[in-house]
């Protein structure tokens, strides 16, 4: 492995900090594998890099040019519960894995879900969910014990409608 000249911000996960990774998202959504590296700046954000540099290249090319992102942003550990909530585009990029906690949205439901509304419903579950709505995966809810709580960034809710 290449040696840094400046200490890495970025994250590269190892090949076993991978496989925990999969390891969760398979207990809560039934992802098997993720195609692609895994990395992560700050302590939380997972991103995902499918392109055709490999990992010495990324650490190689980081030692040139700070990095500020590589990939997509796909997920997010979230501390103290050993739990991963995974953005709108991870739910989109592994939907053909995804077959477990999966909230499926109603018509009116779904408005309210891309305003970024909370859903006052009662699901059984305290935990993250998967968003659909037909075919569209829609990101990850937290359902509690009578709402699922919304996370989808305000600059990415539908808007209002203006008559």
């Amino acid at each position: 492995m290449i040696q840094n000249k400046y200490p890495s911000k970025l994250k590269i996960f190892s090949k076993k900090e991978k496989e925990e990774i999969e390891k969760k998202l398979n207990e809560q959504f039934g992802i098997k594998d993720i195609p692609g590296i895994i990395l992560q700046r700050g302590p939380e954000k997972l991103f995902l890099f499918q392109g055709s540099l490999n990992r010495n290249q990324i650490y190689e090319l980081e030692q040139t040019i700070p990095i500020e992102r590589i990939g997509i942003y796909f997920a997010k550990e979230i501390p103290g519960e050993n739990k991963i909530r995974l953005s709108i585009e991870g739910t989109q990029i592994l939907k053909e894995q995804i077959n477990k906690n999966i909230f499926e949205l109603n018509d009116e439901q779904v408005e309210d879900w891309m305003k970024g509304n909370e859903l006052q419903i009662i699901t059984g579950k305290k935990d993250f969910l998967i968003m659909k709505y037909k075919d569209n995966f829609l990101g990850t809810g937290k359902a509690s014990e009578n709402k699922i709580s919304n996370f989808i960034p305000k600059n990415r809710r539908l808007k209002e409608k203006i008559n």
